[in-house]
């Protein structure tokens, strides 16, 4: 059953959300519906076909173990069956979080886990990462919310899927983040670099309440005579791989940059990367160029709301009752995400080394 659409019509989005069980699916379909989307879960696999082609407005579908005849190989199928009608832009979204979280999930919520009713929560975790294991490497997105902020879980939905986004825009999003090691890599990160070599401005008293994102500390981190020479190199990786991401279809891509504390040297390589990647775009375009076209955005993860830029995500690092990469696992956006993108809540540390994200995303 094919729809057709009036001419000029946007195709209308089909996002299928998948997961480990506690890993966040829920939150994220709440997030979707938030932002226009007639949300189902555990929709039988047979009438996903036929809701899509019937439906007026955007859909996001829950698809997990407990969904009646649920088989991995069948989603994809559903998917690719979807994907050949124009009027249709489907997408898998796969919600994850580590072991340690979804075991500390189950025991706050007091849940079983839908594969383990009379066992152990770690076997149906077990039996569940297997059989979603190829919705996983297959999915559009990967978001870990092991340490995702429930507010930056809803942000960063609301940034890819919401109304403002140009749902016709095709274009790669490139998520470029700045970390402390301290607190984890960005699980979602498809490119690492590591800054912590390079010259500290947290042992300056007049710099270290500074961040990157400040004039004085970026003069200070530019005098180390390995920074030119990092950055370049920086940039020409990036500059081959993107095109190369590009022509492969990926719709995510994170570029992650560390530092001890995420506060400075980060930050501010974080910011050169993003400007030389903003004006290599500008030149391609004043060239004529086009195929190699992406979207980018930048979170500095351990700063805190008051401290960034008008439009950065920024995430606050403190635990928030019982509750997402964003990071983002892009491609994550892992996303991871991915990318992380959030409203005013973009993390940030403190001092060399200080805790970020740890407001979980809980599975409702």
């Amino acid at each position: 059953m094919t729809q057709t659409r009036p001419p000029g019509a946007d195709p209308r989005r089909i996002v299928v959300v998948s997961g480990l069980s506690g890993g966040g699916k829920a939150s994220i379909l709440h997030a979707l519906e938030d932002v226009g989307y007639d949300a189902v879960d555990n929709l039988p696999l047979g009438l996903v076909e036929d809701l899509a082609a019937c439906a007026d407005r955007d859909i996001a579908l829950g698809v997990d173990a407990r969904t009646r005849g649920f088989d991995a190989d069948v989603v994809l199928d559903t998917l690719a069956n979807l994907r050949r009608n124009p009027a249709l832009l489907p997408e898998l979204i796969y919600a994850w979080a580590d072991e340690a979280t979804l075991l500390r999930r189950y025991t706050e919520t007091r849940r079983r886990h839908p594969l383990a009713p009379r066992g152990r929560v770690t076997e149906g975790i077990e039996i569940e990462q297997e059989l979603t294991a190829p919705l996983r490497e297959s999915a559009n997105l990967i978001i870990d919310t092991s340490e995702l902020p429930l507010a930056s879980l809803r942000h960063l939905i609301e940034q890819r899927f919401g109304p403002s986004g140009d749902k016709l825009d095709a274009r790669m999003m490139v998520s470029l983040i700045s970390f402390a090691y301290g607190k984890g890599l960005p699980k979602e990160a498809d490119l690492v670099f590591d800054a912590r070599f390079l010259r500290n401005p947290h042992y300056d008293p007049m710099l270290r309440p500074r961040t990157g994102l400040d004039p004085e500390v970026g003069a200070y981190i530019r005098e180390d005579q390995g920074f030119e020479a990092y950055l370049s190199r920086i940039t020409d990786l990036v500059d081959l791989v993107l095109p190369r991401f590009v022509h492969e279809g990926k719709k995510y891509a994170t570029i992650a940059i560390g530092c001890t504390g995420g506060r400075h040297r980060s930050v501010y390589m974080v910011e050169c990367l993003a400007a030389h990647m903003a004006s290599r775009l500008t030149a391609m375009h004043a060239g004529g160029e086009s195929g190699l076209d992406w979207r980018q955005t930048v979170t500095h993860r351990e700063l805190r709301p008051g401290e960034a830029r008008p439009g950065e995500l920024t995430v606050q690092g403190q635990t928030e009752g019982a509750p997402h990469k964003e990071a983002l696992t892009g491609g994550a956006l892992s996303g991871a995400l991915r990318a992380p993108e959030t409203t005013g809540n973009d993390v940030r540390s403190d001092g060399d080394g200080q805790k970020t994200t740890s407001i979980q995303a809980q599975e409702a």
